[in-house]
């Protein structure tokens, strides 16, 4: 076999014109970000001054401030102004992520029909893994979220919420944290939906029924979990979740993800 040829001069520079150096805000930028990202600044930590920050990187005052900027757009540091003022961090949360996806699932027509298949097929996964790997103090959890719940079934709206909380906890409690920030992305808009639901049927007898069976469900997803039938505890949470998704997508005149964040 021949040699591979060298790509000739011309084609090196044409590789080589395509990388592009970061600027000095970005590497900056980058630097405050692996520090809050890694612990070594915590929530609520003060950034030191300006004149400190410019001395150990070496750069300018713009440079500073726009890499500031870049934090800044990254939800990761908050600038207060005036003379108390200064860059304030603050760690990575679910709500940033879950706040941008919402907007590139309204951008691509994304129906509400897909967001709760999402949820089904990242839930279900989760009630198995919990029932798996359970501990007491799961139990604990579960067992005290079902209790709060059952003192609300007959108020709407104070059980939605215990109901939307029951299965984040689900998700918590089985241990996944990527499966946990997913779920975080998708309950942004499947909380949207339920109170949308909630504001339109409240107390109806159509309503409570719905209470009821889900909260039957929650109850007996208890029981599986604390039995350690995981393969129970998904069966039960995918009929749960598709009977959930069948009453909350019934006569509903928004039907995207557009129509329900507008």
């Amino acid at each position: 076999m021949g040699e591979t040829p060298e790509p000739s001069a011309g084609r090196r520079a044409e590789v080589g014109r395509h990388v592009r150096v970061p600027k000095m805000a970005e590497l900056v930028a980058a630097q405050l970000r692996r520090k809050i990202i890694s612990g070594q600044l915590a929530e609520g930590d003060s950034l030191p001054g300006e004149a400190v920050l410019m001395d150990e990187f070496a750069v300018s005052r713009p440079t500073l401030r726009e890499a500031f900027r870049v934090l800044e757009s990254e939800s990761l540091i908050s600038i207060r102004r005036g003379a108390r003022g200064g860059a304030r961090v603050h760690t990575p949360e679910g709500s940033v992520a879950a706040r941008y996806a919402g907007l590139v699932l309204e951008h691509r027509g994304t129906t509400l029909k897909d967001v709760y298949d999402a949820r089904t097929r990242i839930e279900t996964p989760c009630a198995g893994l919990l029932a798996h790997r359970r501990d007491e103090n799961d139990l604990a959890r579960l067992r005290t979220a079902v209790l709060r719940a059952q003192t609300l079934v007959g108020e709407p709206s104070a059980f939605i919420r215990e109901h939307m909380r029951f299965h984040a906890l689900v998700v918590e409690l089985a241990g996944n944290q990527t499966l946990a920030v997913l779920n975080g992305m998708v309950r942004h808009i499947i909380d949207q939906a339920n109170w949308s639901h909630v504001d339109l049927d409240a107390g109806s007898p159509e309503n409570i029924r719905a209470n009821k069976r889900g909260l039957r469900a929650h109850e007996r997803l208890v029981e599986l979990v604390a039995a350690r039938d995981a393969a129970g505890a998904e069966g039960l949470w995918m009929r749960h979740l598709q009977e959930a998704e069948d009453y909350l997508l019934q006569n509903r005149e928004m039907t995207t993800v557009l129509d329900l964040l507008d």
